[in-house]
């Protein structure tokens, strides 16, 4: 009997696919629209945003992988496909609106494809989306052919052949998703328990308190969450092992196709296995591929140079597949309609008939940077290294005691006086600690993997490629005996996932190197806020309390004033760590019986010129920039009234510390009301907004502690200026704009300023 071609099978045939917007059925539905004209697909995607599904698949239709279809049919694909050949529903796997009557076939791609999701993730995603979906295909009164995408790794953490069939195991996959939930909500209340709270909110106020309780509060329930995503991260890797499967995501895939088997049991079903997803071959072009999948963040890792060695076996199989050849195997077996109760099973892999090892797969990448290495802007072409195959042991001996080594650094030099020097030592402990984590991370995931000793079998899937018309063996083409892996992996695959990597390198080295300055844009109702000490001035508090005080005492009280204030200085800075208020308020009680007419004389006449000269340049120019925009400039300052008015001219708005003066004009040692800091400072801003109609959305602030981040957090456009450690790390992580605006005196050198 003539096999009938792929076209005529499908023709007039009714598909629905989920995870069109992932990357298999991405390159599915391109397949189909391009390949099979007279076959209708219903799509299934959520909307997201302001964006419902149809938007989402207008979208869809313009990236890379349409562009043949573009080309051929017209850059307005959307209109004439979406609603004559397309049809959206909008939805998801927890929410799937009623489906068509005349469904011909269901191809199942949507699903949870990170390895270690949280284990009631996991179970909510693979399990019931796929209950989901099949209750509302019944109730549709569709009969479809339902094509179930799962994957090889289901077979877990055996050893030897794995062969094409239902997978043997016994466990229960409705007791292991009721008792997902139960863990869930177990971890949940353990994160709720007074100790485990208490050490929350001891590690935010280690870090935060000095920006106020609201951020301390704010930080503690981040902890909180992130611990407990962790703990059900662990939770489902570690139920996984105990099964016999390598994580979360094989063990939830795998209970997915026992619960499939068993509630579509009247319909006729296909278990789709694909092993490790790659790059396409051939279509839609060499080399399409959408997102890091499993083996680019490690082979990009290399080409930087930051991966010294791996833990993998040599000798193992590492199992790849390209998605054309998934894709059109997909196809093949959507035509191949099995009996009802007798499922088919396929496994598309390579490694049965065309085996690529573990270090014939590192051979091709190392072949392909030594030829075309990556470049890096100050340090040119990187070299890749000679991995030598260490083993695991020795790996995660290396990773422990980088940790701790990186523990023990980062206590120091946080301790450290602020410098440019010091945030330049954070910057590199910072990166050092993500490249052990990214090390961690990829050695616990990727471990089992790396040391499989599955042999995939695919007879099956052989059979099924053996069956097609003669004039798709080629189109269709799925045979991985073909591969040729230096061409595949050397010529298509690395060239294409470093190019991204290689655009934003040309990109940089085209700019100038000296980073052009934003423009302002000009309106009503932005402000520009700025910090005083640490900002517009290398000084601080204590500083500037010495500019101001010691000219009126006499030689010897003022001898003895530096002595206590230096012998004051370690307590006050164990102060300001806890609460930046409590620490001006306990340096400003020394100004107890300091005549204020005297304190305004001392600034008209000394120190006037001390803060002019050390008024950076920088800082002046912004300000000036900002006003000549038409933008508001407000001084919010730690610092007394009278250290301010050397720079009063440049600013519409000061708010700054008032020193409480008695009927004498003598200071009392108080504050007329609490200084205005952390939390303060933002709470401020946003009354006076709403009174004023300022747009903080449009606004900019400039500040250098991390005690201002509350501040910077409630204004569109923060800025942080030669910033602490603490704020460095902020604003690297919420890439906000860095500025070096002057070099950073220290505390001692003010004390022995002031000792002259």
């Amino acid at each position: 009997m003539t096999a009938v071609r792929l076209q005529e099978a499908l023709a007039g045939r009714h598909l629905l696919v989920t995870g069109v917007t992932g990357f298999v059925g991405e390159a599915l539905l391109e397949r189909v629209l391009f390949d099979l004209p007279d076959t209708k697909v219903s799509v299934l995607v959520r909307p997201r945003g302001s964006n419902s599904g149809e938007q989402r698949v207008v979208q869809l239709l313009r990236k890379p992988a349409f562009a043949r279809l573009r080309e051929r049919d017209g850059e307005d694909i959307a209109v004439s496909l979406i609603g004559s050949r397309i049809t959206v529903f909008d939805g998801d796997l927890d929410s799937i609106p009623p489906l068509p009557g005349d469904l011909d076939v269901v191809v199942h791609c949507a699903g949870e494809v990170s390895f270690d999701p949280p284990i009631h993730e996991g179970f909510a995603t693979n399990v019931n989306g796929a209950l989901n979906l099949l209750k509302a295909v019944d109730a549709s009164g569709s009969r479809p052919h339902y094509v179930h995408v799962s994957t090889a790794y289901v077979a877990g953490r055996r050893e030897g052949y794995v062969t094409e069939g239902r997978l043997d195991h016994s466990v229960d996959w409705r007791a292991e998703a009721a008792a997902a939930l139960r863990v869930r909500d177990a971890v949940e209340d353990a994160a709720r328990a007074p100790e485990r709270l208490a050490e929350f909110a001891r590690e935010a106020e280690r870090e935060h308190g000095h920006s106020g309780p609201m951020t301390v509060a704010a930080d503690a329930e981040r902890r909180r969450v992130e611990w407990v995503a962790k703990q059900l991260v662990d939770a489902g890797r570690e139920r996984a092992r105990t099964l016999g499967w390598t994580d979360c995501y094989t063990f939830t895939k795998a209970l997915a196709e026992r619960a499939v088997e068993e509630t579509a049991a009247h319909l006729p079903v296909t278990i789709y296995r694909p092993s490790i997803i790659e790059s396409a071959l051939s279509q839609p072009y060499p080399g399409w591929i959408e997102g890091f999948k499993m083996a680019e963040p490690i082979i990009l890792a290399y080409g930087r140079g930051e991966l010294p060695d791996f833990p993998g076996v040599p000798d193992s199989t590492i199992d790849i597949v390209p998605v054309d050849y998934v894709v059109a195997s997909i196809l093949a077996a959507v035509a191949a309609v099995p009996e009802i109760g007798s499922p088919h099973y396929f496994t598309v892999c390579s490694g049965a008939r065309n085996p690529l090892s573990f270090h014939r797969l590192y051979d091709l990448v190392r072949e392909y940077f030594r030829g075309h290495p990556l470049e890096q802007r100050d340090r040119g072409a990187l070299r890749v290294p000679e991995w030598q195959w260490p083993g695991a042991e020795r790996v995660d001996q290396l990773l422990r005691l980088g940790d701790r080594a990186h523990r023990t650094a980062d206590r120091v030099v946080s301790s450290l006086p602020r410098s440019d020097r010091t945030r330049d030592w954070a910057r590199s402990l910072d990166r050092q600690k993500r490249r052990i984590d990214f090390l961690r991370r990829y050695f616990d995931l990727y471990r089992p993997y790396a040391e499989a000793e599955l042999q995939f079998t695919d007879d099956n899937t052989l059979a099924l490629y053996r069956a097609l018309h003669p004039d798709d063996s080629e189109a269709f083409a799925f045979d991985a005996a073909a591969i040729d892996w230096h061409h595949y992996i050397a010529e298509v695959h690395v060239p294409a996932v470093t190019e991204p990597l290689r655009a934003m390198s040309r990109g940089r080295s085209s700019a100038s190197g000296t980073p052009a300055r934003r423009e302002l844009p000009s309106g009503d109702g932005i402000v520009a806020v700025f910090d005083m000490d640490g900002t517009l001035l290398p000084s601080n508090v204590v500083e500037s309390y010495l500019w101001l005080r010691l000219p009126e005492l006499s030689n010897a009280r003022r001898a003895r004033e530096v002595t206590e204030v230096a012998r004051a200085l370690p307590r006050w800075l164990l102060t300001e760590k806890r609460d930046r208020g409590a620490f001006l308020r306990a340096v400003y009680r020394r100004y107890e019986g300091a005549d204020y007419d005297e304190l305004l004389r001392i600034v008209e006449e000394n120190v006037t010129d001390t803060v002019l000269g050390r008024l950076s340049a920088a800082a002046v120019r912004t300000i000036r920039a900002h006003r000549a925009a038409g933008h508001r400039t407000i001084l919010i300052t730690g610092a007394v009234a009278p250290l301010v008015r050397p720079v009063a001219p440049l600013f519409d708005e000061i708010v700054a510390a008032d020193l409480e003066v008695g009927p004498d004009r003598r200071c009392t040692g108080f504050l007329t009301r609490p200084p205005l800091v952390g939390e303060g400072r933002a709470a401020w801003l946003k009354h006076r907004a709403a009174g004023e109609g300022w747009d903080l959305a449009a606004s900019y602030g400039y500040a250098d502690s991390a005690s201002d981040l509350p501040m910077l957090r409630a204004l569109g456009h923060p800025v942080a200026v030669d910033p602490d450690i603490a704020l460095s790390r902020v604003a690297r992580r919420s890439r906000w704009p860095v500025e070096a605006w002057h070099a950073q005196a220290p505390v001692g050198r003010a004390l022995e300023r002031a000792q002259q």
